[in-house]
């Protein structure tokens, strides 16, 4: 039996070579199979075609043909983000030059606990990250694995910048993940304030913070998850400036407005905060993950510091080698900078602001043929790339059916959000190659599905 290829080393190249055909022919015969932006017949469905291109996980011999079906099968059973029917979440169609450049972050396989590991990947990311914190207005920043790690983070710096304990205070329509983090964390549990319209209000919030016993972490958000809506952080900032509190901003949808001359005025306030989450996998165009939370006072970022001979040992960092395991709450990690690094070369601020400014076109598009169908009802207007609507003589259970038939039959993915008590369908715009014609298609798809 000869010795499987490896993808690193001097033959890796070569090995990989015919490996990324079969890939690449897998994907695209897996996606005219699929004929759409899902798989049509829903979970048992899919569940029995993987189970059959699948067989038995651990045989006794190997199966050469193994790659082509599995992607083939991925690939058929996947919701395609780039598909322009696919709208539901924040989940963007990645950028071919990143998705390459994520596979040699693959096969190289740098791990960023040490030096000796990852020597340019650290090198990389320090520098990234730094110049995409100063971009916000903040002075370092670290990789996350997205949102959800970044936001617990803010709450461990918190923590141990009072002293080991910190109460959350936060909107109503804040993400699910902060007061999870809270929880995890062993803090006290959140102080949550009313969100009417969406955004949090300032008025409650400066009630809250007169009231409350410090230390106060206030957490706002600069792109909600259901309408991508914006807190008045302005106004928040000098509330917490005024009652002592700590601000954390919750910008992993938002952040990408920084790139856009025409949009980032909607981040006003946000150099204010202590620390920012970003996600570039949501309004960055990353595969996934490509988080960071970006900090104010790099020196918090010391309580992270942990010592393990093998990896930081002292008389190592004495001669020079970087100590990185206080770059993370993570020990192995993957060089998911260098995919960002590419991105941020290849096209440049102006050239991701288009990107930015495209979807956000789209958004006001598709808002405009809402608003002129007397058949569908506007939530509002969109503040990033998000639509909230309904079919307007339909009742909840209605709605909530409408877009389970869509994804049931494969023809469109839409997402769901509750607001003002009401349920609406979500049209979250991130392909930045959509066209006007498959906007109408979209609504057009909704309306053939509407109960009568």
């Amino acid at each position: 039996m000869s010795m499987p290829p490896l993808a690193s080393g001097p033959d890796g190249p070569e090995a990989l070579r015919p490996l990324l055909d079969t890939v690449l022919d897998a994907l695209a015969a897996g996606a005219r199979a699929r004929g759409g932006p899902l798989p049509a017949g829903g979970p048992d469905a899919v569940a029995a075609r993987v189970a059959d291109a699948l067989g038995e996980v651990l045989p006794d011999d190997g199966d050469p043909d193994a790659l082509r079906a599995l992607v083939h099968a991925l690939a058929e059973g996947a919701v395609d983000p780039g598909d322009p029917l696919c709208a539901a979440h924040l989940h963007c169609p990645p950028l071919a030059v990143a998705t390459a450049a994520d596979l040699a972050a693959s096969a190289l396989n740098p791990s960023l606990d040490s030096w000796d590991q990852a020597p340019a990947a650290s090198a990389l990311e320090a520098r990234v990250t730094r110049a995409l914190a100063h971009h916000v207005g903040l002075a370092d920043a670290l990789v996350t694995t997205g949102g959800t790690e970044s936001n617990q983070l803010a709450l461990l710096l918190a923590r141990e910048a009072h002293g080991g304990s910190v109460r959350l205070v936060c909107g109503a329509n804040a993400h699910h993940s902060l007061p999870r983090a809270a929880w995890l964390l062993g803090l006290p549990d959140p102080v949550v304030v009313p969100a009417p319209g969406g955004t949090l209000d300032p008025a409650a919030l400066d009630a809250a913070l007169t009231t409350l016993p410090g230390p106060l972490l206030v957490a706002a958000t600069a792109g909600t998850t259901d309408a991508g809506l914006i807190d008045p952080l302005p106004e928040i900032a000098r509330l917490c400036a005024a009652h002592g509190a700590r601000l954390h901003v919750d910008a992993a949808y938002g952040a990408g407005l920084a790139f856009s001359d025409r949009h980032r005025d909607k981040l006003a306030g946000l150099d204010t905060a202590h620390t920012v989450t970003l996600d570039l996998h949501k309004l960055g165009w990353q595969p996934a993950a490509a988080g960071l939370l970006a900090v104010a006072r790099p020196d918090e970022l010391a309580v992270l510091h942990q010592r393990a001979d093998y990896l930081n040992a002292d008389d190592d960092t004495e001669a020079g080698l970087p100590d990185l395991l206080g770059r993370s709450m993570r020990t192995t990690r993957r060089p998911d900078v260098l995919k960002t690094a590419v991105t941020l070369k290849t096209l440049g601020r102006r050239g991701l602001g288009a990107l930015v400014d495209q979807v956000c076109a789209h958004a006001e598009e598709f808002a405009a043929l809402v608003r002129a169908h007397p058949g569908f009802e506007l939530y509002d207007r969109p503040v990033i790339s998000t639509v909230l609507f309904r079919p307007a003589a339909a009742d909840d259970d209605a709605v909530a059916a409408v877009r389970r038939r869509l994804l049931h039959e494969g023809r469109a993915v839409l997402g769901r959000a509750r607001l003002d008590g009401r349920l609406w369908l979500k049209a979250t715009l991130l392909n930045p190659h959509t066209r006007p014609d498959e906007l109408a298609q979209l609504l057009k798809l909704v309306e053939g599905t509407t109960p009568a």
